[in-house]
């Protein structure tokens, strides 16, 4: 069974993964097909733990594609902490902001966004997104919903869902280190 883990980006996403790393029969990735386009999208192997906040875009192919065979995980962290890291990364001029490209693409603006707004925008973006996932899961039959403050508690529970073995106190221990975390503004 493959499972996709859906969120908004900025919620412990690369840590999740980390752990998964820990299972001895799933491969684990991070955003591993976000350049591929098309059929190659979606070729994610079976036994294949995915990560990606860019997933959130596909619903409808991977509910065509894996709904029926796949667990679908929305992994939380509390909505305002996810909009105020966006907001770190977005001023400390990180490259690839999905908060940015959403207020040129999604929501754009005759003029660059000023500085200000930048929190209600990546609010207003985690709310949609959180809600799109939100959806989707009411249409596909195995769903789990893994809160990032609570994640040591959920983690056992995904890993009985995929049948997933290996270490999975080591998996656990993943948490207790932050990956990727946003600096300081």
């Amino acid at each position: 069974m493959r499972a996709f883990v859906l969120c908004t980006g900025r919620c412990g996403s690369v840590t999740f993964v980390r752990s998964c790393r820990y299972m001895d029969n799933h491969t684990a990735g991070h955003e591993s097909l976000a350049h591929a386009v098309g059929d190659e999208r979606f070729a994610y192997p079976e036994h294949h733990v995915e990560a990606d906040n860019r997933l959130s875009w596909f619903l409808g192919e991977l509910r065509s594609r894996f709904s029926d065979d796949a667990l679908f995980v929305h992994l939380r962290r509390d909505p305002g902490e996810v909009a105020e890291s966006f907001v770190r990364r977005w001023d400390n001029g990180h490259r690839a902001n999905i908060v940015k490209a959403f207020s040129e693409a999604v929501v754009p603006h005759r003029t660059e966004l000023p500085v200000e707004n930048r929190p209600a925008l990546a609010r207003f973006y985690v709310d949609t997104v959180r809600a799109n996932i939100e959806a989707f899961l009411t249409t596909v039959p195995y769903t789990m919903t893994i809160d990032l403050e609570s994640v040591k508690d959920q983690l056992p529970e995904f890993w009985y869902r995929l049948d997933a073995e290996g270490d999975l106190d080591a998996a656990v221990a993943e948490f207790d280190q932050r990956h990727n975390a946003s600096v300081p503004a």
